[in-house]
Formats: structure tokens, C-alpha cells, sequence
């Protein structure tokens, strides 16, 4: 078959997303699959009849508003809600911390609880993230700019202390900054060390949280999180509706086993079935070791450029996701007694009590060993959202670290994927004692299963570090960071690609137009 502008490897959201600004440019435009429906990493599934999960990515905050419009997702049922409380951290000793996004004053009066000093300090801590924001996002619907320019930007606006804090400070450095309380420091680390191979110590850390921070899908306002209606499978199933709507082929089930070079541009794919199906352009969606060591012919690449994807890209991954199906919420014994179980697992629960509990799991990861006391962030869709399981029933997802891709001395299919899952448990049970009992059903994702299950290698579900330096022009590469590769014809697409991970729409976004340019000269 014959015919198409443009052939996109993968229906993940940033695939997606490419694919309908390509159609929407009056491009002829084919995805191709490798699994049996669209959705890569945002997909909804049943771990249990009836109960329902997000499976992979789970919460929403960072999608472009200007691509929700644009493609008209709510119109094919896109819909998402805030969470609120946003926060509900329990300690051990019985002290909990609740936070509401959007509004400081109630967050506040719960910091003063800790830390009256902590509480008067949370506006600068707020306000140095609304600075930061807003020199970054003004660049994120564009070609990456160098972080020499993020500097002179910084220091045009009178930011300069700024970017020392967000990009050379480590987050323990950053906290002690704004804050004395060992509980508060404790609650506003972990969107720092999401899905990254570093610890509160690690400097670089801060910048992962301003990426956690710059959202803007929920009410159109900074920094809220929530969820999409139905689960994050909603994501994909109505950017697929309107990729359909604009012309675009979509093929499930079909893998591609090479990406067609010939004349030193890329041509077309050929699928594992040996079909070959050519195209003017070839955009990836996978992640750029996926996409230069496996997809691409080596000859087709320069040395040096393998080498560097393969030596010096940073991919490792270090979570283990466990979605369970249950009979009853978690009953914290941290919660005051005159709240509701509903209303903490409204918000986003973290096990993280302090600085220290998160550098030790660290360490364990350094060592290559799963941590003893992992860092756990627990979301729970169900209490707002009654299709994600039967009446009175509830789902809840564990996004767990650190645990290494490689374990010394270990397999993932040995049985340490079941020992872990238990070793979750059992520290969640430490906080909720009823959660053992509740269990139905339970779905155990290591960072094995990640790469199996998503083609996300080493289980990385960025597609690669997200620390400054494999960010702007220096994601994937320096030298490479505009879409286009070493391959005429071949685009990075997906989250490999600036601005990185994160259920965002930009990396898509940004290399349709990458392609519409190069198409329109050519």
C-alpha cells in the first residue's frame, strides 16, 4: 500500500496528537499500533470485572489547553475534574497534612499546624514556582530554546536566583530554603523525584517539580491535578475519535519491525508481518533508544549518534506500578476521626514522612536492590468517578519507587515481582491496617512489565531522564533536540523528544509542525 504523507510508529497520546495536526494541515496520515487498541501508557483496562483502572499513567494536569481546543477533545467526550483535597499526607506518629490546590489560605492554616514560620513562608514557596512558570511556559509550544537563553530569560526578568534554585540546588537544598518543618519539607518533596533516578539530595531534582507544576488542563488554571472522566484511556479514545474524524488511518495490532531508509531517507516501515507501507515521512513515538537502536537501520545513523543514544541517553527506569480492585478504601489511622475515607482518597496520598525515608529508598536503588521502604504515591478515581468500579467497590493505583530495571542477584519473573507487591502492601498497611483485607484483585507492573507491556524501555515512563541535563536543547541530544534526526524524513514524536514526559500533547504538537514545515518546503 502506497499513498500516505506521513506513517506515525505508535498510538500513544503524543502519536495522536501528531497525527491530527498533520490531517488537520490537509496531510494524508497512517498510525500503526503494535498493541490491540490505541492509548499506549493513557489506557483504561479491567483488572477485575468490572473494576477499572488507569493503568499505566493515571492523573491529569499537564495537556495543553490549546491542544484540547484545537482538537475539540471535549466534543468526543473529554472531560476532567479536579481533585480536591489535592493532598492528604499521613506521618507515622498519627500527624497528617492536608492541601488544597487553588487555594493557599486553607493550605496554609494546615501548614500552621506543623510550622507557623512554614506557614507564612508557603506564599514564596508558591510564588517562586508562579516565576518559574511563567519564563518556561511561554517556550513549550516551540522548538526547544538553549539553556543559555532559559538563563538570559531568567535574568531578563530579575529571575536569575530562581534558576540557580530550579536548576543547580537538589530538592533538599531548595526545601531548606523556604522551610524548617520536617513534615512540610517531607510533603513537598516527591513531585521533585517522580519516575527519576535521583533522590531529595540529587541537585538537578527541583526542575522534575516544575514540571509537575506547569499544568494547565484543569480549569485552565497552574499546578491543579485531577482526573479524567472514565480514566486516562478517555485521553486517547477521544484523540483517536478525532484523528478518525480528520482522515487518519489508524491500525491496531500491527508492529513495526523496521523503519524503510533507502537513498539515506526514510521511505515508509515494514511491519513484523513483512507488510511494507511507504510514506513521504516517518514520525516515531517511541522512545529514542526504541527508536535508534531497534526501529532505525544502524546503517542509516552515524556512529557517533548511536553511540551517544546508546552510552550517554539516560533511560533507566525505577517504578513499580500495583493497581489493586477493592472492597473498601483505605481507613488511615493518621485521618481525623470525623473524616471519611472518601474524602483522603480524594486527594493524592503519599508515604513519603521525610526526607531521609526517601534518600535511604534511594540508596537501596543506587545499590541495586528494590528499597526497603518505598516512596508510594496512591491515587484512588473510584470516589469520584462511580464507572471505574462496582457500587460500594473501589479501585486504587500505587505508583511505587525505587525499583531497579536490573536487580542484583534477581529477576522480575523469579517471584521478586509478587514479593514486592506484598512489600507495598504491608508498608501501605503500616498506614491503612484494613488495606490487607481489602485486596480483590491486584495488577503488578515492575519496570519490566513496563517495558513489556508499553515498549517503554527499561520501564522509563518518560522516555528517558528528565533532569536538566536531558532537557531543551539538550533532549534527546544536543545537536538534535528540533524533532528532526540523523535520518531525513525521520521525526522524533513522543516524549523522548522536548519538552518530555508527562501526558502532555507538546512533543506531538510540536514535531506535526516540525513536518508541515519540512513537507510544505519540500
Amino acid at each position: 500500500m502506497s499513498g500516505y504523507d506521513a506513517i506515525i510508529i505508535g498510538a500513544g497520546h503524543n502519536g495522536l496528537v501528531a497525527a491530527c495536526y498533520l490531517a488537520k494541515a490537509g496531510h494524508n496520515v497512517l498510525v500503526v499500533e503494535r498493541y490491540h487498541t490505541v492509548g499506549g501508557a493513557a489506557i483504561t483496562e479491567e483488572i477485575y470485572p468490572g473494576f477499572r483502572v488507569s493503568a499505566a499513567s493515571y492523573s491529569m494536569s499537564l495537556m495543553r489547553p490549546e491542544i484540547i481546543e484545537e482538537l475539540q477533545l471535549p466534543r468526543y467526550g473529554f472531560e476532567v475534574y479536579p481533585k480536591q483535597p489535592s493532598y492528604f499526607m499521613p506521618f507515622p506518629d498519627g500527624a497528617h497534612l492536608f492541601l488544597y490546590a487553588g487555594d493557599r489560605a486553607r493550605s496554609k492554616a494546615a501548614i500552621a499546624h506543623f510550622s507557623q514560620h512554614d506557614a507564612d513562608n508557603y506564599d514564596a514557596w508558591e510564588d517562586f514556582w508562579d516565576r518559574c512558570c511563567d519564563v518556561i511556559e511561554p517556550t513549550l509550544l516551540q522548538p526547544p530554546i538553549s539553556l543559555a537563553e532559559l538563563a538570559a530569560r531568567f535574568d531578563a526578568a530579575g529571575y536569575a536566583d530562581d534558576f540557580r534554585r530550579l536548576m543547580l540546588l537538589s530538592t533538599t537544598d531548595l526545601l531548606n530554603e523556604f522551610f524548617e518543618s520536617e513534615y512540610v519539607k517531607a510533603a513537598m518533596a516527591p513531585q521533585s523525584l517522580i519516575s527519576t533516578m535521583a533522590g531529595p539530595g540529587t541537585p538537578g531534582s527541583p526542575f522534575v517539580y516544575l514540571v509537575h507544576a506547569i499544568g494547565r488542563a484543569i480549569q485552565g488554571r497552574r499546578g491543579i491535578w485531577g482526573y479524567v472522566k472514565g480514566g486516562m484511556g478517555t485521553v486517547t479514545r477521544t484523540l483517536a475519535a478525532a484523528a478518525r474524524d480528520l482522515g487518519v488511518d489508524i491500525r491496531t495490532e500491527s508492529p513495526v519491525a523496521e523503519v524503510l531508509v533507502q537513498g539515506g531517507v526514510a521511505a515508509g516501515v515494514m511491519l513484523e508481518n513483512g507488510e511494507t507501507v511507504r510514506a513521504r515521512v516517518v514520525l516515531s513515538n517511541a522512545d529514542p533508544k526504541r527508536t535508534f537502536l531497534t526501529l532505525t537501520p544502524a546503517s542509516a545513523l552515524p556512529a557517533e549518534f548511536r553511540q551517544r543514544i546508546a552510552k550517554n541517553f539516560r533511560i533507566g527506569g525505577t517504578v513499580f506500578k500495583l493497581n489493586l480492585a477493592l472492597a473498601e478504601l483505605p481507613r488511615y489511622t493518621a485521618a481525623p476521626p470525623d473524616v471519611a475515607p472518601e474524602i483522603c482518597s480524594r486527594a493524592t496520598v503519599d508515604i513519603a514522612p521525610s526526607l531521609a525515608y526517601l534518600e535511604r529508598a534511594w540508596n537501596d536503588f543506587k545499590a541495586g536492590q528494590p528499597s526497603r521502604e518505598p516512596f508510594i504515591e496512591i491515587f484512588s478515581q473510584s470516589p469520584t468517578d462511580p464507572s471505574m468500579a462496582p457500587a460500594g467497590k473501589h479501585v486504587l493505583s500505587c505508583f511505587c519507587q525505587y525499583f531497579p530495571y536490573e536487580v542484583a542477584g534477581r529477576s522480575w519473573d523469579d517471584g521478586l515481582r509478587e514479593e514486592i507487591a506484598d512489600r507495598i502492601l504491608a508498608k501501605l498497611a503500616e498506614y491503612a491496617p484494613n488495606i490487607q483485607g481489602a485486596v480483590i484483585a491486584r495488577q503488578m507492573l515492575s519496570p519490566v512489565d513496563l517495558e513489556r507491556r508499553f515498549a517503554l524501555t527499561g520501564g522509563n515512563i518518560f522516555h528517558g531522564e528528565m533532569t536538566p541535563d536531558q532537557s531543551f536543547n539538550l533532549r534527546p541530544l544536543a545537536g538534535w533536540a528540533d524533532y528532526r534526526t540523523p535520518v531525513p524524513g525521520l521525526y522524533l514524536c513522543g516524549s523522548g523528544a522536548f519538552p518530555g514526559g508527562g501526558v502532555t500533547g507538546i512533543p506531538g504538537h510540536n514535531a506535526a509542525q516540525a513536518v508541515i514545515a519540512d513537507l510544505k518546503r519540500s
